[in-house]
């Protein structure tokens, strides 16, 4: 029985890191990135932190004032002069407990102004979070570009070591010289250079990635990301996007809510102006009385002190938030604009690559290493193709590369994402 459980616990143990395994080296997509960002960037997590801290402010906020309450033991007489009598014969004790009483409805507008400060500050971490949002699919990008420009100098080695292989042959059989060959094989320097370059860029683009996913200590070999890298002919219309911008900014909602939360200010000092009874209600004992009680109001006179200087303040910061909505407006309206015009600047570059310009250079590549091989076509027109193939190839991924960052940038003008 011992036996059978023991095996059962290393086969158990055995498919647990199996499946850790497979799954560190399993390719993230998007979303699986987004939520691993989300769920473990030390940024969004102090922000939320933020977040509750206003919240705590709200309680503060919606406190009453605290009763205030005095004991009182006076004419303690210690000191033997005049008739005889005890240290506490003339003792007079009282209690006395007093309020403050808020009036203009400072203690509700005090926690309205905390909730719209926490909104506020939700706003604002959801602006952080797009913000950085936008650099993690930068990033993402990044590293989607730089695994397809590894794979297309993986394939132009691979097709040049072909044509070596065929040249070999014609040169061992005297179809072209010797000095031929070696200016073949010194090309090939320039493709073993190109794949060098792109597994450098890759794992730079891994790391970076790593990076802001916090998992630093993720082996870099293990870490992988998957997505389409590729561009889409529809782009949205641009009135539909300028007006999701305004209904989803974040920092434009964020403006308009200090906006509101100053006029909260204002009518707070306003009427911290207003004049606050404090009531009093007391108790003791005065020989020959045995008991009394009384009641008392005190009342400051605003004479001087009406809360001028905050009523001023907090008039003229509606002013001032005013205008920085209108500004953040005008900015939302200029992000959406330009990054709409690269979005489809690129798409119009891209069409007829696709169209007619990868076929193209793939098509001339092809036919002139033919003629090359058959002596139609000299060494030049040969190394000459093979460059334009490379370049066409190469600008075409750059491309692509350059219209997922303009989605990306307009994505962040417009405040969530539009196009994938």
């Amino acid at each position: 029985m011992r036996r059978v459980l023991k095996g059962l616990c290393l086969g158990l143990l055995v498919i647990a890191v199996s499946t850790d395994q497979s799954f560190a080296q399993r390719a993230l997509t998007w979303q699986e990135v987004r939520a691993k960002f989300e769920a473990a960037n030390p940024t969004l997590r102090a922000g939320q932190i933020g977040i509750d801290e206003s919240r705590a402010q709200e309680i503060t906020a919606n406190l009453r004032p605290n009763p205030n309450l005095t004991l009182l033991a006076d004419q303690i007489d210690p000191f033997s002069g005049g008739p005889p009598h005890g240290p506490f014969a003339y003792l007079l004790p009282s209690a006395t407990l007093n309020y403050l009483w808020e009036r203009q409805h400072k203690r509700g507008l005090r926690l309205e102004s905390a909730q719209k400060a926490t909104a506020v500050t939700t706003s604002a971490q959801a602006d952080l979070e797009r913000s950085l949002l936008f650099n993690l699919r930068g990033a993402f990008v990044e590293t989607l570009q730089a695994k397809a420009i590894l794979n297309l100098a993986r394939e132009n080695l691979a097709y040049y070591d072909h044509v070596l292989d065929v040249n070999r042959e014609r040169y061992k059989a005297g179809g072209i010289a010797q000095v031929d060959l070696k200016r073949l094989e010194l090309q090939r320097v320039q493709y073993e250079s190109d794949l060098q370059t792109a597994e450098v860029n890759l794992r730079i683009a891994k790391i970076q990635l790593l990076m802001l996913l916090n998992a630093q200590t993720t082996p870099v070999d293990q870490f992988d990301v998957i997505g389409s890298f590729d561009f889409a002919e529809n782009i949205p219309p641009l009135s539909d996007l300028r007006q999701a911008a305004l209904d989803t900014r974040p920092d434009l909602r964020a403006a308009l809510l200090s906006v509101d939360k100053a006029k909260t200010d204002y009518r707070l000092a306003v009427a911290g102006g207003s004049t606050d009874p404090t009531l009093g209600f007391d108790v003791g004992r005065n020989p020959p009385i045995d008991q009394y009680i009384g009641f008392s109001v005190s009342i400051p006179l605003r004479i001087f002190d009406r809360n001028q200087g905050e009523k001023r303040r907090t008039q003229l910061d509606i002013d001032r938030n005013d205008r920085l909505a209108a500004a953040t407006r005008a900015q939302v309206f200029n992000d959406v604009d330009s990054a709409y015009a690269t979005v489809s600047s690129t798409v119009i570059l891209l069409k007829p690559y696709k169209a007619q310009y990868l076929e193209e250079a793939s098509s001339v590549r092809d036919t002139i290493a033919f003629s090359y091989q058959h002596g139609a076509a000299s060494l030049l027109d040969f190394l000459n193709a093979q460059a334009d193939y490379r370049s066409v190839q190469v600008n075409y991924l750059n491309l692509v590369a350059s219209y997922l960052n303009a989605t990306n940038q307009l994505n962040l003008a417009v405040g969530r994402e539009v196009m994938p």
